[in-house]
């Protein structure tokens, strides 16, 4: 026998209101990489008034900014700029980052981006990048292991920069996933069924349905045209409920 109307009413009112919770959780770690890329657009288009293109010494007067973010908010492992490649003067590649040691202190990322010799040089396949790049729009990568930053199965969010109307870079900040799932797992197991996140891509970033684990892929329908419909749907026996104004996916068995 299928539910009651008045079931499946209480049912559709908790995934909305956990996708909604789910988005809060992300909305504040999104307002740190807004921060940081209205920051970072207004630092090039003072370096444009001046006539010139910028070098990575003028993305150090970011710095004060990302170590607040880094202290302030406690879902964010790490936060900065990275430049489209030949956007500066003086480097092929740059990331303007910064993050939390184990011990609490905030440390800049050293990287060797020389193309000749670092296979972090090329970073513009990650889906941090290349979403923000190619739709205009926030994005949330992975799980994956960040061995670029940290070494932990994390989650990045991001905005395109533009300079002038050009895309200019990311501003993004990190999330580990263990913090992550401490926030949205609770909320996954309210629901009266297995229920997992996904981003634009299909990939799980949370799950609390064991037929779905964190970093699988979810076969299913083009999920970032679902989001960018922002209603919920149904894909062979699933429910999706897009999560208000972050780019995740609810998905119900």
């Amino acid at each position: 026998m299928g539910r009651s109307p008045a079931l499946a009413t209480l049912d559709t009112e908790t995934e909305a209101w956990v996708a909604a919770q789910v988005g809060g959780a992300l909305e504040a770690v999104f307002a740190t990489v807004a921060a940081t890329r209205a920051a970072t657009e207004a630092l090039l288009d003072r370096v444009a008034v001046e006539g010139r293109r910028p070098a990575s010494v003028d993305l150090a007067a970011l710095r004060p900014g990302l170590h607040v973010h880094l202290i302030r908010e406690e879902l964010v492992s790490g936060v900065g700029f990275v430049a489209a490649p030949g956007l500066l003067t003086d480097v092929p590649a740059w990331l303007e980052w910064w993050q939390s040691g184990a011990d609490g202190d905030v440390r800049p990322l050293l990287l060797d981006l020389d193309p000749g010799q670092s296979a972090y040089s090329d970073y513009t396949h990650w889906d941090w990048f290349a979403l923000p790049r190619d739709t205009g729009r926030r994005a949330v990568a992975g799980p994956y292991v960040d061995y670029l930053c940290s070494d932990e199965y994390s989650l990045t969010l991001s905005e395109p920069v533009l300079t002038q109307g050009r895309f200019s870079g990311v501003a993004a900040a990190d999330v580990y996933l263990r913090h992550f799932e401490t926030a949205v797992l609770p909320l996954l197991r309210r629901l009266p069924r297995p229920a997992h996140l996904v981003n634009a891509r299909g990939r799980v970033a949370a799950s609390a349905d064991p037929a779905h684990l964190a970093g699988s892929l979810t076969k299913g329908p083009d999920f970032g045209e679902l989001l960018s419909a922002a209603r919920p749907g149904a894909y062979d026996g699933m429910r999706l409920v897009p999560c208000r104004g972050v780019p995740l996916v609810l998905v119900l068995a």
